[in-house]
């Protein structure tokens, strides 16, 4: 595969590893970030006796009181808001189709969302995700706008950048202006989370993948739906967001000998 400069010019060539030529398994991929998604998800629920608490008495049988025969309302269970003898003023209550009542079937928060994955199968998913970073249909079909020369591997030189806008400027060179504008528009976030501080989504864009820990995991990170990874902490979830294949995945040469030598995810 070709290696670019940050200049935009082709530098020379290097043999991909084993783990970029595994076979695309979109079930074993889609499996592994579930299995993330749900590790990562934080127990939720609603108090145990909302909805339940009340001073007054709540009866379901029509039997104790006697003065709601003949007047034609249903067995709801009721409040008694006043009283005079056996005549009440209630109000239904407790029960999930009144004012105030306690909800169906709410959120449990004892309700266990840890899932696990098999070690040789998490491996093959990774495996799996890195294949199809390398290939142009599943990357296009992500949407993302890509130049004409890629894929191909980036020098080191690209780790060591300390300002963002130097970064920028280096993606746009390589030909990603299209992407990095792509990725700036702003999509707004369907459902309640507009009301909740959470108006508009940031798009995924490129994921640029490093062998050690070095500036550009720091300068990188302000550039809108640009991610940095170390090699070796990278997972189906970052490769593959939304178990959907071919995320725009730009390696360091330093990554892809990483990866080489420690045989990472065999």
């Amino acid at each position: 595969m070709k290696i670019m400069a940050i200049d935009g010019k082709e530098k020379g060539t290097i043999d991909l590893p084993q783990q970029f030529k595994e076979e695309i398994r979109q079930d074993i991929v889609k499996r592994a970030v579930e299995v993330i998604q749900g590790n990562k998800r934080q127990p939720y629920g609603s108090k145990k006796y909302a909805g339940m608490m009340y001073s007054a008495e709540v009866s379901k049988q029509r039997h104790d009181y006697k003065t709601s025969y003949g007047h034609g309302i249903g067995r709801v269970p009721r409040k008694i808001m006043s009283r005079n003898g056996t005549q009440m003023n209630w109000v239904g209550a407790f029960v999930s189709g009144t004012v105030g009542g306690r909800r169906a079937h709410p959120p449990k928060a004892l309700k266990e969302w840890d899932k696990s994955l098999n070690d040789k199968e998490r491996k093959k998913a990774i495996r799996s995700c890195l294949s199809a970073t390398i290939d142009k249909d599943y990357v296009k079909k992500r949407g993302h706008i890509l130049p004409n020369h890629y894929p191909f591997i980036v020098e080191n030189k690209i780790e060591e950048m300390q300002k963002t806008k130097d970064v920028q400027k280096v993606l746009e060179v390589l030909g990603f202006s299209d992407e990095l504008q792509r990725v700036k528009e702003p999509s707004i976030r369907a459902g309640r989370g507009k009301a909740r501080g959470r108006k508009y989504i940031t798009k995924r864009g490129p994921l640029l993948i490093v062998g050690k820990d070095c500036k550009l995991l720091k300068s990188a990170k302000n550039i809108p739906g640009v991610e940095v990874s170390l090699i070796k902490n990278v997972s189906c979830d970052m490769l593959a967001p939304g178990s959907s294949l071919g995320r725009l995945t730009l390696f360091s040469e330093d990554a892809i000998k990483e990866l080489k030598e420690k045989k990472l995810f065999i």
